[in-house]
């Protein structure tokens, strides 16, 4: 996690101070006669990105020769437009900055190392790339402080390093090796840790983090405390209707949900314009009535502010944020996937904007926080830490197949459950047999 934070100054109510630039109620004022109408109100939704591409993904239908039909995919639009510069972070320091940024290396060799595990065959099942999602991944997460709760989706694996996971653990979960967080049991990275680094695991039914993370943050609550809970949807994931369950429910009850929308373009193989028709997903949170804000998801100084400034809002009680990353996929939905579908120009347009040059070039050249030596001897130094957790991970055992009956039922109490940071604040009923809330029967 990044280092301590300072906190933001309180006013007289409690609430803090300097949110404001995450959307706050705008008054829509009309006349009829002299009195003005305030009853129709919106939310701004703040737009930090740098460059607003400009082009449109189109669906052609051919027919060959046999009079079989084809669909493929034709973008529209200026895709030449020069790279933007990284926008300067209100917060991070250099250490902070070049930290983040070697977590972003960390990522990335680490999902090339898996690239090859899987080619060489030892990956049982599929892999899921975050290529060029990198910044979106691990300047969120560092914006969490040590006790806030954190549930990334599958593509998030740079955010389970800054969280305190190493890469062998990643490699040995795709492995399905014995050491491995889930035992072999699971080849994919459906693994957390409640009890040290407060991680939930990844669920494969998408949105349904949303609900379990707005609970979780409802849990702190009932024990007296305000934390920040993050998790991640893609642009298709958040066409599910337990998406909008979750969110609704965290802003009625005005939950610390932190959630970053990672609007990647595409949703399996389906284009971002033929799943729906709002311009950008962060004006979702108008109708949930809380703060949208939109960021260049390349940026990683972007994302670590809008990420830090909603778990800013999530302690000092002012519920959820909405955060949607524009960014875009640079691989298949997974491995298998080849994503052949993509139309070429698309590609090059966000090769260009690859999220770890970009920050390279910032730190060497723009900020000159790091010389190129010191950014070589860098690079050097993570590519040795991700063969060392290579060998770490393919040393690792395969499971024993006795060892398969175990885990699935509950033994020995291995799931006690019991409040993490005290007793629920309960109110005591006043009618007759009324003695606690149903909260509280529950945590019992």
């Amino acid at each position: 996690m990044g280092n301590k934070k300072t906190r933001s100054k309180q006013n007289s109510n409690g609430n803090r101070v300097g949110t404001a630039a995450l959307g706050r109620p705008v008054e829509r004022s009309s006349t009829k006669g002299n009195a003005p109408n305030t009853d129709l109100r919106t939310y701004s939704i703040p737009d930090y990105r740098l460059e607003h591409p400009d082009f449109t993904v189109r669906q052609r239908v051919e027919t060959d020769h046999q009079g079989h039909e084809h669909v493929r995919y034709e973008v529209e639009g200026n895709l030449d437009a020069p790279v933007p510069p990284i926008r300067d972070s209100k917060y991070l320091d250099k250490s902070q900055a070049i930290e983040i940024y070697r977590y972003m290396l960390l990522n990335r060799k680490m999902e090339v190392a898996l690239e090859n595990l899987y080619k060489q065959g030892k990956v049982v099942g599929g892999v899921y790339f975050g290529l060029g999602q990198e910044a979106c991944s691990c300047a969120s997460a560092y914006a969490l402080d040590k006790d806030d709760w954190f549930a990334p989706m599958i593509r998030n694996q740079g955010s389970l390093l800054v969280r305190g996971f190493g890469a062998s653990v990643t490699m040995m979960q795709y492995m399905a090796k014995a050491d491995s967080p889930t035992k072999g049991r699971d080849g994919t990275a459906h693994f957390g840790d409640i009890e040290k680094r407060n991680t939930v695991s990844p669920i494969s039914m998408l949105g349904d983090l949303i609900p379990v993370m707005a609970g979780v943050a409802l849990g702190a609550r009932l024990q007296g405390r305000n934390l920040a809970v993050m998790t991640y949807i893609g642009d298709g994931g958040q066409s599910t209707g337990v998406t909008y369950e979750g969110i609704n429910f965290a802003a009625v009850q005005n939950l610390g949900l932190v959630l970053f929308v990672e609007s990647n373009l595409w949703a399996y193989s389906t284009p971002s314009e033929m799943q729906y028709r709002c311009k950008d997903l962060a004006e979702r949170a108008i109708g949930y009535g809380i703060p949208g804000v939109i960021v260049d998801g390349t940026d990683a100084c972007q994302v670590y502010d809008a990420a830090r400034e909603a778990v800013e809002r999530a302690h000092a009680g002012e519920g959820p944020t909405l955060i949607e990353a524009k960014m875009m996929r640079m691989k298949g939905h997974a491995i298998h996937d080849a994503a052949a579908y993509v139309p070429k120009p698309m590609f090059d347009f966000w090769k260009k904007r690859d999220p770890i040059a970009r920050f390279e070039n910032y730190l060497v050249k723009e900020k000159k926080w790091l010389t190129p030596k010191e950014n070589q001897d860098l690079i050097a130094e993570v590519e040795a830490e991700i063969e060392a957790e290579r060998e770490i991970a393919v040393n690792s055992p395969m499971p024993t197949p006795e060892s398969a009956e175990g885990g699935v039922f509950c033994e020995n109490g291995c799931h006690q459950i019991k409040p993490k940071y005290g007793m629920p604040k309960v109110k005591k009923g006043t009618g007759a047999g009324y003695k606690e809330t149903e909260a509280a029967v529950h945590l019992k």
